[in-house]
Protein backbone atom coordinates (compact mmCIF):
# COMPACT_ATOMS: atom_id res chain seq x y z
CA UNK A 1 0.00 0.00 0.00
CA UNK A 2 1.06 3.51 -0.76
CA UNK A 3 2.09 5.47 2.26
CA UNK A 4 -0.40 8.25 3.16
CA UNK A 5 1.02 11.80 3.11
CA UNK A 6 0.52 14.03 6.12
CA UNK A 7 -0.25 17.78 5.77
CA UNK A 8 1.84 20.04 8.00
CA UNK A 9 2.93 23.70 8.02
CA UNK A 10 6.32 24.74 9.20
CA UNK A 11 6.43 27.44 11.92
CA UNK A 12 8.36 29.85 9.67
CA UNK A 13 5.73 29.69 6.94
CA UNK A 14 2.95 30.16 9.46
CA UNK A 15 4.62 33.29 10.86
CA UNK A 16 5.08 34.75 7.35
CA UNK A 17 1.46 34.04 6.41
CA UNK A 18 0.15 35.66 9.61
CA UNK A 19 2.35 38.74 9.14
CA UNK A 20 1.14 39.21 5.54
CA UNK A 21 -2.52 39.01 6.51
CA UNK A 22 -2.06 41.40 9.46
CA UNK A 23 -0.09 43.95 7.43
CA UNK A 24 -2.72 43.87 4.65
CA UNK A 25 -5.51 44.50 7.14
CA UNK A 26 -3.65 47.41 8.77
CA UNK A 27 -2.86 48.94 5.33
CA UNK A 28 -6.49 48.61 4.26
CA UNK A 29 -7.71 50.31 7.47
CA UNK A 30 -5.31 53.25 7.14
CA UNK A 31 -6.05 53.62 3.41
CA UNK A 32 -9.80 53.67 4.13
CA UNK A 33 -9.34 56.36 6.79
CA UNK A 34 -7.21 58.45 4.40
CA UNK A 35 -9.80 58.17 1.60
CA UNK A 36 -12.66 59.14 3.91
CA UNK A 37 -10.77 62.23 5.08
CA UNK A 38 -9.98 63.51 1.59
CA UNK A 39 -11.64 66.88 0.68
CA UNK A 40 -14.60 66.43 -1.59
CA UNK A 41 -13.20 68.71 -4.29
CA UNK A 42 -9.70 69.84 -5.09
CA UNK A 43 -11.05 73.33 -5.53
CA UNK A 44 -14.30 75.00 -4.69
CA UNK A 45 -16.56 75.90 -7.52
CA UNK A 46 -19.76 77.87 -7.37
CA UNK A 47 -22.58 77.50 -9.85
CA UNK A 48 -25.33 80.10 -9.75
CA UNK A 49 -28.58 79.21 -11.52
CA UNK A 50 -31.97 80.33 -10.46
CA UNK A 51 -35.30 78.55 -10.45
CA UNK A 52 -38.04 81.13 -9.97
CA UNK A 53 -41.54 82.14 -10.92
CA UNK A 54 -42.64 85.01 -13.15
CA UNK A 55 -41.77 87.36 -10.35
CA UNK A 56 -38.29 85.94 -10.77
CA UNK A 57 -35.34 86.75 -8.63
CA UNK A 58 -32.45 89.02 -9.48
CA UNK A 59 -29.04 88.32 -8.06
CA UNK A 60 -26.36 90.93 -7.80
CA UNK A 61 -22.75 90.97 -6.84
CA UNK A 62 -21.75 94.35 -5.52
CA UNK A 63 -18.93 96.16 -3.79
CA UNK A 64 -19.01 98.82 -1.16
CA UNK A 65 -21.58 97.30 1.22
CA UNK A 66 -20.46 96.64 4.75
CA UNK A 67 -22.74 93.97 6.20
CA UNK A 68 -21.40 90.44 6.79
CA UNK A 69 -22.54 87.54 4.65
CA UNK A 70 -22.92 83.79 5.13
CA UNK A 71 -21.11 81.01 3.40
CA UNK A 72 -22.71 77.58 3.39
CA UNK A 73 -19.79 75.18 3.75
CA UNK A 74 -19.67 71.90 1.87
CA UNK A 75 -19.74 68.84 4.04
CA UNK A 76 -22.35 66.25 4.80
CA UNK A 77 -25.24 64.94 2.75
CA UNK A 78 -27.58 66.05 -0.01
CA UNK A 79 -30.48 68.20 1.05
CA UNK A 80 -32.78 70.89 -0.32
CA UNK A 81 -32.69 74.50 0.78
CA UNK A 82 -35.61 76.84 0.73
CA UNK A 83 -35.00 80.49 -0.03
CA UNK A 84 -35.89 81.44 3.54
CA UNK A 85 -33.16 79.16 4.86
CA UNK A 86 -30.38 80.74 2.86
CA UNK A 87 -31.45 84.31 2.41
CA UNK A 88 -28.39 86.56 2.24
CA UNK A 89 -26.15 83.50 2.09
CA UNK A 90 -23.67 82.10 -0.40
CA UNK A 91 -23.61 78.41 -1.16
CA UNK A 92 -20.10 77.46 -2.16
CA UNK A 93 -19.92 74.63 -4.69
CA UNK A 94 -23.69 74.63 -4.91
CA UNK A 95 -25.76 74.37 -8.07
CA UNK A 96 -28.88 76.48 -8.60
CA UNK A 97 -31.28 76.04 -11.49
CA UNK A 98 -33.72 78.49 -13.05
CA UNK A 99 -36.69 78.23 -15.38
CA UNK A 100 -35.52 78.46 -18.99
CA UNK A 101 -38.16 80.96 -20.09
CA UNK A 102 -37.69 83.26 -17.14
CA UNK A 103 -37.96 86.88 -18.16
CA UNK A 104 -35.75 88.28 -15.43
CA UNK A 105 -31.97 88.50 -15.69
CA UNK A 106 -29.43 87.91 -12.96
CA UNK A 107 -26.97 90.78 -13.10
CA UNK A 108 -23.32 90.40 -12.17
CA UNK A 109 -20.84 93.24 -12.11
CA UNK A 110 -17.75 91.50 -13.51
CA UNK A 111 -14.23 92.76 -13.15
CA UNK A 112 -10.78 91.96 -14.38
CA UNK A 113 -9.52 93.03 -10.99
CA UNK A 114 -11.68 94.99 -8.57
CA UNK A 115 -9.46 96.96 -6.27
CA UNK A 116 -9.96 99.16 -3.28
CA UNK A 117 -11.54 102.51 -4.08
CA UNK A 118 -10.68 105.56 -2.06
CA UNK A 119 -8.89 105.51 1.23
CA UNK A 120 -11.37 103.27 3.03
CA UNK A 121 -11.25 99.50 2.63
CA UNK A 122 -14.29 98.13 0.84
CA UNK A 123 -16.41 95.27 2.13
CA UNK A 124 -17.84 92.52 -0.01
CA UNK A 125 -21.44 91.41 0.02
CA UNK A 126 -23.35 88.88 -2.00
CA UNK A 127 -27.05 89.66 -1.70
CA UNK A 128 -29.35 86.99 -3.13
CA UNK A 129 -33.03 87.90 -3.01
CA UNK A 130 -35.36 85.06 -3.96
CA UNK A 131 -39.13 84.62 -3.96
CA UNK A 132 -40.39 82.67 -0.94
CA UNK A 133 -41.78 79.90 -3.13
CA UNK A 134 -38.48 79.43 -4.96
CA UNK A 135 -36.33 76.44 -4.07
CA UNK A 136 -32.55 76.14 -4.19
CA UNK A 137 -31.43 72.62 -4.81
CA UNK A 138 -28.14 72.34 -2.96
CA UNK A 139 -25.66 69.54 -2.66
CA UNK A 140 -23.56 68.36 0.27
CA UNK A 141 -24.13 70.80 3.05
CA UNK A 142 -25.18 70.25 6.62
CA UNK A 143 -23.67 73.19 8.44
CA UNK A 144 -23.45 76.92 7.81
CA UNK A 145 -20.81 79.38 8.88
CA UNK A 146 -21.14 83.14 9.19
CA UNK A 147 -18.06 84.96 7.90
CA UNK A 148 -17.61 88.70 8.18
CA UNK A 149 -16.49 90.40 4.98
CA UNK A 150 -13.68 92.08 6.90
CA UNK A 151 -10.44 90.27 6.23
CA UNK A 152 -11.94 88.04 3.56
CA UNK A 153 -10.31 88.02 0.16
CA UNK A 154 -11.79 86.23 -2.80
CA UNK A 155 -8.70 85.47 -4.80
CA UNK A 156 -8.79 85.74 -8.58
CA UNK A 157 -6.12 83.14 -9.29
CA UNK A 158 -8.64 80.52 -10.42
CA UNK A 159 -11.60 82.75 -11.23
CA UNK A 160 -13.66 82.58 -14.38
CA UNK A 161 -17.13 83.69 -15.40
CA UNK A 162 -18.48 82.31 -18.65
CA UNK A 163 -20.65 84.75 -20.62
CA UNK A 164 -24.24 84.64 -19.39
CA UNK A 165 -26.58 82.49 -21.43
CA UNK A 166 -30.18 81.33 -21.16
CA UNK A 167 -29.25 78.30 -19.10
CA UNK A 168 -26.73 79.10 -16.44
CA UNK A 169 -24.06 81.33 -14.93
CA UNK A 170 -21.00 79.50 -13.61
CA UNK A 171 -18.64 81.22 -11.20
CA UNK A 172 -15.49 79.67 -9.83
CA UNK A 173 -13.91 81.38 -6.80
CA UNK A 174 -11.23 80.66 -4.26
CA UNK A 175 -11.58 81.91 -0.71
CA UNK A 176 -8.64 82.83 1.46
CA UNK A 177 -8.55 84.60 4.79
CA UNK A 178 -6.40 87.76 4.91
CA UNK A 179 -5.86 89.93 7.93
CA UNK A 180 -4.87 93.11 6.13
CA UNK A 181 -7.62 95.68 5.61
CA UNK A 182 -6.68 96.32 1.99
CA UNK A 183 -7.67 92.75 1.16
CA UNK A 184 -11.38 93.47 1.62
CA UNK A 185 -12.03 93.11 -2.08
CA UNK A 186 -13.93 90.93 -4.49
CA UNK A 187 -12.11 90.07 -7.69
CA UNK A 188 -14.34 88.45 -10.28
CA UNK A 189 -12.96 88.00 -13.77
CA UNK A 190 -15.12 87.96 -16.85
CA UNK A 191 -14.18 85.11 -19.14
CA UNK A 192 -14.04 87.76 -21.84
CA UNK A 193 -11.11 89.85 -20.61
CA UNK A 194 -12.00 93.42 -19.71
CA UNK A 195 -10.80 95.93 -22.31
CA UNK A 196 -10.17 99.15 -20.42
CA UNK A 197 -9.97 101.12 -23.66
CA UNK A 198 -13.68 100.54 -24.31
CA UNK A 199 -16.05 102.64 -22.25
CA UNK A 200 -17.32 106.17 -21.75
CA UNK A 201 -16.59 109.32 -19.79
CA UNK A 202 -18.92 109.84 -16.83
CA UNK A 203 -19.36 113.23 -15.17
CA UNK A 204 -18.37 112.83 -11.51
CA UNK A 205 -18.61 115.66 -9.00
CA UNK A 206 -16.12 113.92 -6.69
CA UNK A 207 -13.34 114.75 -9.12
CA UNK A 208 -10.71 116.20 -9.47
CA UNK A 209 -8.42 114.43 -7.01
CA UNK A 210 -6.34 117.59 -6.50
CA UNK A 211 -6.48 121.25 -7.52
CA UNK A 212 -4.12 123.81 -9.00
CA UNK A 213 -3.92 125.36 -5.53
CA UNK A 214 -3.04 122.09 -3.76
CA UNK A 215 -0.29 121.03 -6.20
CA UNK A 216 2.81 123.22 -6.62
CA UNK A 217 4.24 121.08 -9.43
CA UNK A 218 2.02 122.00 -12.39
CA UNK A 219 4.08 124.06 -14.79
CA UNK A 220 2.64 126.99 -16.69
CA UNK A 221 1.84 125.06 -19.87
CA UNK A 222 -0.55 122.65 -18.10
CA UNK A 223 -2.02 125.00 -15.47
CA UNK A 224 -5.13 126.00 -17.41
CA UNK A 225 -7.14 127.30 -14.45
CA UNK A 226 -4.26 129.52 -13.32
CA UNK A 227 -3.96 130.81 -16.88
CA UNK A 228 -7.57 131.97 -16.92
CA UNK A 229 -9.73 129.01 -17.97
CA UNK A 230 -13.05 129.61 -16.21
CA UNK A 231 -14.99 126.41 -16.87
CA UNK A 232 -14.18 123.54 -14.49
CA UNK A 233 -16.09 120.68 -16.07
CA UNK A 234 -13.03 119.32 -17.89
CA UNK A 235 -11.66 118.28 -14.46
CA UNK A 236 -14.72 116.25 -13.47
CA UNK A 237 -14.89 113.47 -16.02
CA UNK A 238 -14.14 109.91 -14.93
CA UNK A 239 -13.42 107.09 -17.37
CA UNK A 240 -15.82 104.16 -16.99
CA UNK A 241 -14.88 100.96 -18.91
CA UNK A 242 -17.90 99.01 -20.13
CA UNK A 243 -16.93 95.67 -18.53
CA UNK A 244 -15.11 96.62 -15.33
CA UNK A 245 -14.14 99.45 -12.98
CA UNK A 246 -10.91 101.38 -12.64
CA UNK A 247 -10.09 101.88 -8.96
CA UNK A 248 -10.02 105.44 -7.71
CA UNK A 249 -6.44 106.56 -7.20
CA UNK A 250 -5.34 106.02 -3.61
CA UNK A 251 -2.29 108.22 -2.97
CA UNK A 252 -1.33 106.52 0.29
CA UNK A 253 -1.52 103.06 -1.23
CA UNK A 254 0.43 104.19 -4.30
CA UNK A 255 3.19 105.56 -2.10
CA UNK A 256 3.29 102.24 -0.26
CA UNK A 257 3.60 100.47 -3.61
CA UNK A 258 6.69 102.52 -4.45
CA UNK A 259 8.17 102.69 -0.96
CA UNK A 260 11.95 102.46 -1.25
CA UNK A 261 11.72 102.36 -5.05
CA UNK A 262 12.35 104.45 -8.16
CA UNK A 263 9.39 105.32 -10.39
CA UNK A 264 10.79 106.66 -13.67
CA UNK A 265 8.97 108.30 -16.58
CA UNK A 266 11.07 108.51 -19.77
CA UNK A 267 9.67 110.08 -22.90
CA UNK A 268 8.52 113.29 -24.53
CA UNK A 269 6.60 116.23 -23.07
CA UNK A 270 3.37 114.20 -23.01
CA UNK A 271 5.11 111.85 -20.58
CA UNK A 272 6.14 114.90 -18.55
CA UNK A 273 2.45 115.78 -18.54
CA UNK A 274 1.71 112.37 -16.96
CA UNK A 275 4.67 112.64 -14.57
CA UNK A 276 3.45 116.00 -13.23
CA UNK A 277 0.00 114.48 -12.79
CA UNK A 278 1.55 111.66 -10.73
CA UNK A 279 3.38 114.13 -8.50
CA UNK A 280 0.14 116.04 -7.87
CA UNK A 281 -1.82 112.85 -7.14
CA UNK A 282 0.79 111.65 -4.65
CA UNK A 283 0.88 114.99 -2.84
CA UNK A 284 -2.65 114.24 -1.65
CA UNK A 285 -1.17 111.85 0.93
CA UNK A 286 1.68 114.11 2.09
CA UNK A 287 1.15 115.97 5.37
CA UNK A 288 4.39 117.94 5.29
CA UNK A 289 5.18 119.30 1.77
CA UNK A 290 8.73 120.10 2.92
CA UNK A 291 9.43 116.37 2.87
CA UNK A 292 9.04 116.30 -0.90
CA UNK A 293 11.75 118.02 -2.92
CA UNK A 294 13.69 117.97 -6.19
CA UNK A 295 17.08 116.47 -5.40
CA UNK A 296 19.00 119.17 -7.30
CA UNK A 297 16.73 122.05 -6.30
CA UNK A 298 15.28 122.45 -9.79
CA UNK A 299 11.94 124.11 -10.45
CA UNK A 300 9.80 122.42 -13.11
CA UNK A 301 9.96 124.30 -16.42
CA UNK A 302 9.86 123.38 -20.08
CA UNK A 303 13.53 124.27 -20.44
CA UNK A 304 14.94 121.59 -18.13
CA UNK A 305 14.37 117.98 -19.08
CA UNK A 306 15.44 115.85 -16.10
CA UNK A 307 13.92 115.83 -12.63
CA UNK A 308 14.10 113.62 -9.56
CA UNK A 309 11.64 114.24 -6.72
CA UNK A 310 12.27 112.50 -3.41
CA UNK A 311 9.46 111.57 -1.00
CA UNK A 312 11.36 111.43 2.29
CA UNK A 313 8.83 109.54 4.40
CA UNK A 314 8.60 106.76 1.82
CA UNK A 315 12.26 106.78 0.72
CA UNK A 316 11.18 106.73 -2.92
CA UNK A 317 11.79 108.92 -5.97
CA UNK A 318 9.50 109.91 -8.84
CA UNK A 319 11.67 110.86 -11.80
CA UNK A 320 11.32 112.21 -15.33
CA UNK A 321 13.88 112.09 -18.14
CA UNK A 322 13.22 113.73 -21.47
CA UNK A 323 13.77 111.65 -24.60
CA UNK A 324 11.76 112.54 -27.67
CA UNK A 325 12.43 109.36 -29.62
CA UNK A 326 14.01 106.94 -27.08
CA UNK A 327 16.92 106.72 -29.54
CA UNK A 328 19.85 109.10 -30.02
CA UNK A 329 19.46 112.50 -31.66
CA UNK A 330 22.79 113.42 -33.21
CA UNK A 331 24.51 114.95 -36.20
CA UNK A 332 26.23 113.58 -39.29
CA UNK A 333 28.12 115.03 -42.22
CA UNK A 334 26.41 114.92 -45.60
CA UNK A 335 28.70 116.44 -48.19
CA UNK A 336 30.09 119.65 -46.74
CA UNK A 337 27.28 120.10 -44.22
CA UNK A 338 26.63 118.67 -40.78
CA UNK A 339 22.94 117.92 -40.40
CA UNK A 340 20.76 116.69 -37.58
CA UNK A 341 20.05 112.98 -37.72
CA UNK A 342 18.21 110.40 -35.68
CA UNK A 343 20.32 107.35 -34.84
CA UNK A 344 17.61 104.71 -34.92
CA UNK A 345 20.14 101.97 -34.06
CA UNK A 346 21.52 103.69 -30.92
CA UNK A 347 19.82 104.38 -27.60
CA UNK A 348 19.36 107.88 -26.21
CA UNK A 349 22.44 109.06 -24.31
CA UNK A 350 20.35 109.52 -21.17
CA UNK A 351 19.34 105.84 -21.07
CA UNK A 352 21.95 105.10 -18.39
CA UNK A 353 19.82 107.11 -15.94
CA UNK A 354 16.87 104.76 -16.41
CA UNK A 355 18.83 101.67 -15.38
CA UNK A 356 18.05 100.28 -11.95
CA UNK A 357 14.57 101.78 -11.79
CA UNK A 358 11.84 99.64 -10.22
CA UNK A 359 9.03 100.96 -12.40
CA UNK A 360 9.66 102.35 -15.91
CA UNK A 361 7.00 104.20 -17.92
CA UNK A 362 7.99 104.93 -21.52
CA UNK A 363 6.39 106.71 -24.44
CA UNK A 364 7.30 108.10 -27.82
CA UNK A 365 4.99 109.21 -30.63
CA UNK A 366 4.48 112.97 -30.48
CA UNK A 367 7.73 113.95 -32.23
CA UNK A 368 7.37 111.31 -34.91
CA UNK A 369 4.64 113.48 -36.44
CA UNK A 370 6.87 116.50 -37.01
CA UNK A 371 7.60 117.51 -40.60
CA UNK A 372 11.27 116.49 -40.62
CA UNK A 373 10.54 113.15 -39.01
CA UNK A 374 7.65 112.36 -41.33
CA UNK A 375 9.54 113.42 -44.45
CA UNK A 376 12.47 111.13 -43.59
CA UNK A 377 14.83 112.79 -46.03
CA UNK A 378 18.52 112.60 -45.02
CA UNK A 379 17.41 112.25 -41.41
CA UNK A 380 17.49 108.63 -40.23
CA UNK A 381 20.92 107.15 -39.56
CA UNK A 382 22.15 103.59 -38.96
CA UNK A 383 25.82 103.15 -38.18
CA UNK A 384 27.62 105.53 -40.57
CA UNK A 385 24.86 105.51 -43.16
CA UNK A 386 22.30 108.30 -43.41
CA UNK A 387 19.29 107.13 -45.38
CA UNK A 388 18.52 109.48 -48.28
CA UNK A 389 14.87 108.67 -47.63
CA UNK A 390 13.20 106.30 -45.18
CA UNK A 391 9.52 105.80 -44.44
CA UNK A 392 8.58 107.05 -40.95
CA UNK A 393 6.81 103.79 -40.01
CA UNK A 394 9.90 101.76 -40.91
CA UNK A 395 12.11 104.15 -38.95
CA UNK A 396 9.76 104.01 -35.95
CA UNK A 397 9.83 100.21 -36.00
CA UNK A 398 13.64 100.15 -36.17
CA UNK A 399 13.87 102.64 -33.27
CA UNK A 400 11.45 100.61 -31.14
CA UNK A 401 13.42 97.45 -31.91
CA UNK A 402 16.56 99.20 -30.63
CA UNK A 403 14.70 100.19 -27.46
CA UNK A 404 13.35 96.64 -26.99
CA UNK A 405 16.85 95.17 -27.30
CA UNK A 406 18.13 97.61 -24.70
CA UNK A 407 15.32 96.66 -22.30
CA UNK A 408 16.00 92.94 -22.74
CA UNK A 409 19.72 93.47 -22.09
CA UNK A 410 19.63 95.90 -19.18
CA UNK A 411 16.35 95.35 -17.31
CA UNK A 412 15.90 92.62 -14.72
CA UNK A 413 12.24 91.50 -14.95
CA UNK A 414 12.30 90.19 -11.37
CA UNK A 415 13.08 93.72 -10.12
CA UNK A 416 11.65 96.11 -12.70
CA UNK A 417 8.13 96.46 -14.07
CA UNK A 418 8.06 98.05 -17.54
CA UNK A 419 5.17 99.99 -19.08
CA UNK A 420 4.79 101.56 -22.49
CA UNK A 421 2.05 104.16 -22.85
CA UNK A 422 0.33 104.44 -26.21
CA UNK A 423 0.20 107.62 -28.25
CA UNK A 424 -1.96 110.46 -26.96
CA UNK A 425 -4.16 112.11 -29.62
CA UNK A 426 -4.07 115.76 -30.68
CA UNK A 427 -7.23 117.68 -31.62
CA UNK A 428 -6.23 120.49 -33.95
CA UNK A 429 -8.89 121.92 -36.25
CA UNK A 430 -8.16 124.23 -39.19
CA UNK A 431 -4.42 123.53 -39.21
CA UNK A 432 -1.59 122.23 -37.03
CA UNK A 433 0.12 123.79 -34.00
CA UNK A 434 2.17 126.12 -36.19
CA UNK A 435 -0.41 126.83 -38.90
CA UNK A 436 -3.34 128.22 -36.94
CA UNK A 437 -4.81 124.97 -35.60
CA UNK A 438 -7.22 125.41 -32.69
CA UNK A 439 -9.47 123.62 -30.18
CA UNK A 440 -10.73 126.57 -28.14
CA UNK A 441 -14.44 126.04 -28.72
CA UNK A 442 -14.47 122.54 -27.15
CA UNK A 443 -15.97 122.33 -23.66
CA UNK A 444 -17.39 118.78 -23.67
CA UNK A 445 -16.01 115.35 -24.61
CA UNK A 446 -16.75 114.09 -28.11
CA UNK A 447 -19.92 111.90 -28.18
CA UNK A 448 -19.41 108.17 -27.60
CA UNK A 449 -20.44 107.38 -31.16
CA UNK A 450 -17.12 108.82 -32.34
CA UNK A 451 -14.53 106.24 -33.35
CA UNK A 452 -11.08 107.54 -34.17
CA UNK A 453 -8.56 105.68 -36.30
CA UNK A 454 -6.23 103.40 -34.36
CA UNK A 455 -2.68 104.70 -34.88
CA UNK A 456 -0.25 102.53 -36.80
CA UNK A 457 2.42 103.37 -34.21
CA UNK A 458 0.37 101.66 -31.50
CA UNK A 459 0.17 98.52 -33.63
CA UNK A 460 3.96 98.56 -34.10
CA UNK A 461 4.53 98.97 -30.34
CA UNK A 462 2.20 96.07 -29.54
CA UNK A 463 3.90 93.82 -32.09
CA UNK A 464 7.41 94.57 -30.82
CA UNK A 465 6.62 94.35 -27.09
CA UNK A 466 4.83 91.06 -27.73
CA UNK A 467 8.09 89.51 -28.93
CA UNK A 468 10.26 90.78 -26.09
CA UNK A 469 11.86 88.58 -23.44
CA UNK A 470 11.04 91.19 -20.78
CA UNK A 471 7.30 91.55 -20.00
CA UNK A 472 6.01 95.00 -21.00
CA UNK A 473 2.53 96.26 -20.07
CA UNK A 474 0.98 98.34 -22.85
CA UNK A 475 -1.06 101.22 -21.40
CA UNK A 476 -3.56 101.82 -24.17
CA UNK A 477 -4.93 105.31 -23.48
CA UNK A 478 -5.35 106.45 -27.09
CA UNK A 479 -9.05 105.73 -27.58
CA UNK A 480 -10.28 107.02 -24.24
CA UNK A 481 -8.22 110.21 -24.64
CA UNK A 482 -9.48 110.74 -28.17
CA UNK A 483 -12.93 111.65 -26.79
CA UNK A 484 -11.45 114.45 -24.68
CA UNK A 485 -11.11 117.34 -27.11
CA UNK A 486 -12.10 119.56 -24.17
CA UNK A 487 -9.06 118.55 -22.09
CA UNK A 488 -6.32 120.49 -23.92
CA UNK A 489 -4.85 123.82 -22.78
CA UNK A 490 -5.81 125.51 -26.06
CA UNK A 491 -5.25 129.25 -25.43
CA UNK A 492 -4.76 128.60 -21.70
CA UNK A 493 -1.30 127.12 -22.08
CA UNK A 494 0.12 130.57 -21.28
CA UNK A 495 -0.78 133.27 -18.82
CA UNK A 496 -3.39 135.82 -19.80
CA UNK A 497 -1.96 138.68 -21.83
CA UNK A 498 0.55 136.51 -23.68
CA UNK A 499 1.14 137.74 -27.23
CA UNK A 500 1.39 134.18 -28.64
CA UNK A 501 -1.59 133.03 -30.68
CA UNK A 502 -0.44 129.42 -30.85
CA UNK A 503 -2.98 127.03 -29.32
CA UNK A 504 -1.92 123.85 -27.56
CA UNK A 505 -4.19 121.00 -28.61
CA UNK A 506 -1.63 118.25 -27.91
CA UNK A 507 -0.85 118.50 -24.20
CA UNK A 508 -3.41 118.28 -21.41
CA UNK A 509 -4.67 120.53 -18.63
CA UNK A 510 -3.98 119.44 -15.07
CA UNK A 511 -6.03 118.28 -13.28
CA UNK A 512 -7.34 116.37 -16.26
CA UNK A 513 -6.98 113.43 -18.60
CA UNK A 514 -3.45 112.30 -17.52
CA UNK A 515 -4.87 111.63 -14.04
CA UNK A 516 -6.86 108.80 -15.63
CA UNK A 517 -3.72 107.42 -17.24
CA UNK A 518 -2.16 107.27 -13.78
CA UNK A 519 -5.24 105.58 -12.32
CA UNK A 520 -4.77 102.85 -14.93
CA UNK A 521 -1.06 102.63 -14.06
CA UNK A 522 -1.96 102.41 -10.36
CA UNK A 523 -4.43 99.62 -11.11
CA UNK A 524 -1.75 97.53 -12.87
CA UNK A 525 0.72 98.02 -10.02
CA UNK A 526 -1.91 97.01 -7.48
CA UNK A 527 -2.83 93.94 -9.52
CA UNK A 528 0.81 92.83 -9.47
CA UNK A 529 1.02 93.38 -5.71
CA UNK A 530 -2.05 91.25 -5.09
CA UNK A 531 -0.79 88.48 -7.33
CA UNK A 532 2.43 88.38 -5.32
CA UNK A 533 0.57 87.82 -2.04
CA UNK A 534 0.75 84.28 -0.64
CA UNK A 535 -2.43 82.27 -1.12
Amino acid sequence: MEKQRSFSIKPTRLWLFSFTISFSLIFFIFFSIWVLNLPLYSRQETHFQFNSTTAAAAASVSLGLRSPFKIQSLTGFHRNYSATQIKNSILVSTHFSRVENESQVSNFSTFEEILDKGSQPQSVVYDINIEKNSTFFGNRSTKSETVSSKGLEIDSTNISIPIWNQQQQNVSITLSNKEEASSDVLKVVNKKECDISKGKWVFDESYPLYTNASCPYIDEGFSCETNGRLDKNYMKWRWQPQDCDIPRFNATQMLELIRGKRLVFAGDSINRNQWESMLCLLMGAIKDPRKVYETRGRRITKEKGNYCFKFVDYQCTVEYYVTHFLVHEGKARIGSKRVQTLRIDTMDKGSSRWRGADILVFNTAHWWNHHKTKAGKNYYQERNQVHPRLDVSTAFEKALTTWASWIDRHVNPSKTQVFFRSSAPSHFSGGQWNTGGHCREASQPIPETYRGEYPEKNIIVEQITGKMKTPVTFLNITGLSDYRIDGHPSIYGRKLGSSSRVQDCSHWCLPGVPDTWNEILYMHLEIKRRKSLPN
